[in-house]
């Protein structure tokens, strides 16, 4: 075991749908990055995820497909892990918190902290679903959002406008499972006390944490300074870990309380014998990749349970990544508004590193960010194709071409030499400062610097011209440049794993290993369900033995000399290639359809329900049946329609703003229904005496309400 060692993990994606760019961009892809890298410098790293499979979410799927929970998530769980695996995302495992060794861990968790007198017991009233004969947890609860207006709002959130709610603020609460009323039900549940840890995670975040992100800081001062609450640990619901104490039938743990536990469950189904050194052991580094709304779940919350437990290591860091858009909107799973990881993997194939180049380059690390498909291409064509790609393939080639395939023998340096490789001692300086401190856009720029240096120095050397006269110094020129590009393959692994494999091939070199974490772990009987023990391997994506006795080591990025005179080269292929405009003009129609169906579907949605009127104030309005005898355009106006009618008591004129959807000549002769007692005004000049009744879907077009068949003038309508 080497002195320095990290325990990554990821934010467990929850199993209710597939991951999609903003997952990346926001958790996944940087991590990997940053284990990738530690593995490099040869450190002791165990990478740590698995699918959060309990929830409401997840019930209420189940419900609306007619199947099982499990059935929900053994899908997405298999779609999620997958889609990690094509992108080169290798985690130690990736496994579930539906398994077996998750639920005792938590359990046993759960039961030191209430045996200990840890948590508080209230008795609190909570909307109850009479029909369906059970409390409703918050997502289970609909109605009208109080701050924009929107019917559809849920207990915990306002889909809409983004507010965060409880159901208590909803105007009139319905249950999602029977749409019928609700009632308010006492219930008993278990609290953990935050209010109890408030001072000391004051000192420990604030005063000891200072180096901590911008954003993850502030949103941590925020919530402490605003004082904390009591939050519950316990729900009542049929899915989830059991409550472990006598008498808690019916009731889960709350899937916050759960769902970090996952980490520690996942490390034990790994290692059964060694875990402890990885969360109770101090010299072990605990480093937790999530995105911003999980901040106050594992800088407050987290920690108070590991600090009340008394056993674990706290984290050391948080490096918590805001939001990423699609295409100037915000992402929205519900609205289905992504780009899904197993669709870009399907339609862009062999394309695996650009996305992660991309995400990487735009990574949200402390404000929102936007991804778009022309973005994509941009910098797929002139940075990965026209810098990256450009200069490894001139290099090689040539190689080939004056040499034979072989690195070439290094003469005297000149200036213009040293200068080039002079730069990349500074730039792997640049890139270590960046990684350690999760900058990886700044990382990036430097790894693509050293392309740049790499794609300069060759055009201006220009060693296809110096080849016809003094071959030496051509062969000076392709040996500098070829140890360029030995050290982009050491950069770049981290961030294009893919490209960096396929460059060490045409190399002919290979990476030095990272660590099994498993060996010397005994052989454990699998009691487990098919495919619960997801392990992966742990060594980087195209770790391999020495080719030719040569293998790449990070502290050979930035030598003079990597590939010794002499080394054999494979023949070169182009490690990317350009991406054309039918490509993502498709990826556009595939978005431009998500959001034509989206308003669409927004069209169809009932406006929000008036105030309630009694029947008295109804029956004043006199709604009868009225036939148009002409109608024409009001003068200088666009909307405007001036229209002759027939009530059966008069003939009179109504001014309608019906104009942009019917043209006079349409009108004539058309039975409509009117109020025919609304106090007339003058418009445009015009008396108009009554009210047309039109129908206003959400997109805004008016369409006549009428009789199922002709009736007579006068007729009137209650």
């Amino acid at each position: 075991m080497k002195e320095k060692r990290s325990l990554i993990t990821c934010a467990l994606p929850y199993a209710n749908g597939p991951v999609h760019i903003g997952h990346l961009a926001g958790v996944y892809v940087p991590a990997d990055i940053y284990v990738r890298y530690k593995r490099l410098r040869g450190e002791d790293v165990l990478f740590i995820c698995g699918s959060d499979e309990h929830g409401v979410p997840i019930t209420i799927k189940a419900r609306e497909q007619g199947c099982t929970p499990q059935d929900i998530v053994d899908r997405y769980h298999k779609i999620i892990k997958d889609s990690f695996a094509r992108l080169g995302i290798n985690f130690d495992i990736y496994s579930r918190t539906s398994s077996q060794v998750h639920e005792k861990t938590a359990s046993d968790f759960f039961r030191k902290l209430y045996d200990e007198g840890k948590f508080i017991t209230k008795e609190t009233e909570q909307f109850y679903d009479v029909q369906e004969k059970t409390f409703l947890a918050d997502r289970y609860i609909t109605g009208t959002c109080p701050r924009c207006g929107n019917p559809d709002a849920y207990g915990d959130q306002c889909e809409k406008c983004g507010a965060t709610l409880s159901p208590e603020e909803l105007i009139n609460p319905k249950s999602k499972l029977s749409g019928g009323e609700l009632v308010k039900k006492k219930t008993s549940h278990w609290y953990l006390p935050l209010d109890r840890y408030e001072g000391w995670l004051g000192r420990w975040i604030l005063t000891d944490h200072k180096e901590w992100r911008s954003n993850v800081y502030g949103q941590c001062k925020s919530w402490i300074d605003g004082g904390l609450q009591p939050r519950a640990v316990s729900r009542d619901l049929d899915w989830g870990v059991p409550v472990p104490v006598e008498g808690a039938e019916g009731k889960v743990l709350y899937v916050w309380f759960d769902a970090p536990i996952g980490y520690i469950s996942n490390t034990k189904e790994l290692l059964p014998n060694s875990w402890k050194t990885w969360w109770q052991d101090t010299s072990t580094r605990l480093i937790h990749f999530i995105g911003k709304d999980n901040i106050v779940f594992h800088c407050i919350v987290f920690p108070s349970m590991l600090k009340a437990h008394g056993d674990y290591i706290l984290p050391d860091n948080v490096p918590a990544n805001e939001f990423l858009n699609l295409e100037g909107d915000k992402i929205s799973t519900s609205r289905g508004w992504a780009v899904w990881a197993h669709e870009y993997l399907d339609e862009l194939p062999g394309r695996e590193d650009v996305l992660r180049y991309v995400l990487t380059a735009n990574a949200p690390e402390t404000k929102d960010n936007d991804f778009s498909w022309k973005d994509l291409q941009t910098r797929n064509n002139s940075e990965l194709v026209a810098i990256f790609g450009n200069f490894v393939n001139r290099a090689l080639v040539l190689a080939h071409k004056y040499f034979g395939g072989r690195v070439p023998a290094l003469g005297t340096l000149t200036a213009m030499d040293r200068e080039a490789l002079d730069e990349i001692p500074a730039l792997k300086a640049s890139l270590e400062k960046n990684l350690e401190e999760f900058k990886f856009r700044e990382a990036l720029k430097d790894a693509l610097g050293i392309a740049r240096v790499g794609n300069k120095y060759i055009s201006d050397t220009e060693p296809w011209k110096v080849a016809k006269t003094d071959m030496a110094r051509c062969a000076t020129i392709l040996n500098v440049s070829l140890q360029i590009c030995a050290d982009l393959a050491i950069a770049f692994e981290a961030f294009t794993p893919f490209s960096a494999e396929r460059l060490r091939a045409m190399l002919n070199v290979g990476l030095e290993a990272g660590f099994d974490h498993r060996k010397g772990e005994q052989e454990t009987e699998n009691t487990f369900r098919e495919g619960e023990c997801a392990a992966l391997h742990t060594l980087p994506m195209g770790a391999s033995l020495a080719a030719d006795g040569l293998v790449l080591r990070w502290d050979d990025l930035g030598r003079d000399t990597i590939l010794p005179e002499g080394h054999t080269l494979a023949e070169p292929t182009l490690l990317f290639t350009k991406i054309e405009d039918e490509v993502i003009d498709a990826q556009l129609q595939k978005l431009e359809a998500i959001r034509q169906a989206r308003q669409a579907a927004e069209a169809l949605k009932a406006a929000p329900q008036k105030e309630e009127c009694t029947f008295e104030e109804f029956e004043k309005m006199d709604i009868r049946t009225a036939t148009v005898l002409a109608a024409e355009r009001v003068p200088k106006t666009d909307k405007l329609l001036k229209l002759t009618i027939d009530t059966g008591i008069d003939k009179r004129v109504i001014v309608s703003g019906i104009a942009e959807y019917y043209t006079p000549e349409q009108m004539l002769g058309r039975q409509i229904c009117i109020l025919a007692n609304l106090k007339s005004r003058v418009i445009r000049g015009i008396e108009s005496k009554g009210m047309i009744l039109m129908a206003k879907q959400g997109d805004g077009k008016m369409r006549f309400v009428t009789p199922e068949e002709t009736v007579v003038n006068g007729a009137q309508i209650g």
